[in-house]
């Protein structure tokens, strides 16, 4: 059993006054398809050898001066069946970030699930995982972020819309069941912790806008754009526009799990986590075709997101590839942030994702090429990268002018 801190609730005046500086470790696995044909999982903490080197990996977060760190156990590793786990390597991994005063945010499903469950478009899938989630927060009770389900729109598009992982389909019908199961797995899963603990819900998406070429391209570009929030407007109880009501019922909603969806008291500790890369924004076409593009960057996509839901805001993931000048994105993107700050938007933390390397993100895991994406703060061999020194220096710089060991200390009870 993993050692036992108290888990302090926080205020959200307090946390409003807070910031963290945050990494990650990716544990995510989908299921993808191989040269042959067959199917195999991607696990990128295999990948990465974090599953070997998790103790040094540890020491680099606290080296850069971080204190908060996205991470999670491999989940089809650790629920290996209906009511058994195995928590091994999770016991082992957070009693060291617990020992090194590291405060995880627990991600608790990244891209796939266990092979007993199948996929995406498994019904019994949100009653599985909020079981896993609720044996997690029982076994950790000192844990007390959370991001259940990683990027839920990504998830469900990636893995029923453009066939690339687990279910590998491409149609309406099996994205509206994969983004109806992951959704009310997350729902199902956050209540669950909300009886063991109290916790605060980080909750990780994908933030995009879409800029019309012409205006014969107008009409798809707003209804791209609608299409955005559909994870974030099930998961808040926010109804979608019209046209996707339309969408998700032409495609096998039903009025009642709809409904479901509408009809709850969401939990007031939540986070909206925002993730933002150089393709966050596209220019549409009017054959439907899109090109990478990039004019309102994280400050204008933020402030569209947080007017839509009113929440706190933390900047989940960002990154860049060495060779496309990372140390310049990371100093944009902190300026966006910091920018976002003083002008009393509630943003309370950063992150560069990932700790090291990653492996085939360059095409997003189409295939297992065991190409590294060389996007980290420390390359695969954890010698720190140009960026990762630039982020060091942010963070020693600006924590305690943005009061974070203020934050830290009433965390901990001090």
């Amino acid at each position: 059993m993993s050692s036992s801190k108290p888990c302090r609730p926080i205020s959200p005046a307090m946390l409003l006054r807070s910031f963290s500086f945050c990494t990650g470790i990716e544990n995510s696995a989908p299921v993808i398809q191989d040269e042959r044909g067959a199917s195999c999982r991607v696990d990128q903490m295999v990948a990465s050898g974090h599953d070997r080197r998790w103790r040094e990996d540890f020491q680099l977060v606290h080296q850069l001066g971080l204190r908060c760190l996205r991470y999670g156990p491999p989940y089809y590793r650790t629920d290996t069946g209906p009511g058994r786990y195995d928590w091994s390597f999770a016991d082992d991994t957070f009693a060291e970030l617990s020992r090194l005063d590291i405060t995880p945010i627990a991600d608790l499903c990244h891209f796939g699930v266990p092979d007993w469950i199948g996929n995406f478009q498994n019904p019994d899938f949100p009653y599985y995982f909020a079981e896993y989630a609720e044996a997690f927060a029982r076994r950790y009770p000192w844990v007390w972020l959370y991001t259940p389900v990683n990027e839920m729109l990504v998830t469900a598009e990636y893995s029923a819309l453009r066939g690339i992982w687990n279910e590998r389909l491409r149609n309406g019908h099996a994205f509206v069941s994969a983004l109806s199961n992951i959704v009310e797995a997350n729902i199902r899963a956050s209540e669950a912790i909300c009886r063991c603990t109290h916790p605060w819900f980080v909750q990780s998406e994908a933030t995009r806008y879409f800029h019309p070429y012409n205006p014969d391209a107008a009409e798809r570009a707003e209804y791209l754009n609608a299409h955005r929030f559909l994870s974030l407007d099930l998961n808040y109880a926010r109804m979608p526009t019209a046209a996707l009501v339309d969408y998700l019922f032409a495609h096998g909603m039903s009025a009642a799990k709809l409904d479901y969806f509408m009809h709850r008291r969401m939990w007031p500790s939540c986070v909206m986590g925002t993730d933002y890369y150089d393709t966050s924004e596209s220019i549409v076409f009017p054959d439907g075709r899109t090109s990478h593009s990039n004019v309102l960057g994280y400050y204008g996509l933020t402030r569209q997101y947080h007017d839509r839901y009113r929440l706190p805001v933390m900047l989940t993931e960002t990154n860049q590839i060495q060779a496309m000048n990372a140390v310049f994105w990371l100093e944009r993107q902190w300026a966006n942030v910091l920018r976002l700050r003083q002008e009393g938007y509630p943003i309370i933390g950063f992150t560069w994702y990932s700790l090291t390397d990653q492996v085939d993100w360059d095409i997003d895991l189409r295939e297992p090429r065991g190409r590294v994406t060389e996007n980290g703060l420390f390359d695969m061999d954890r010698r720190i990268r140009q960026v990762g020194l630039e982020y060091r220096r942010i963070v020693r710089d600006w924590s305690d002018a943005l009061d974070y060991e203020e934050r830290r200390k009433t965390w901990q009870g001090g």
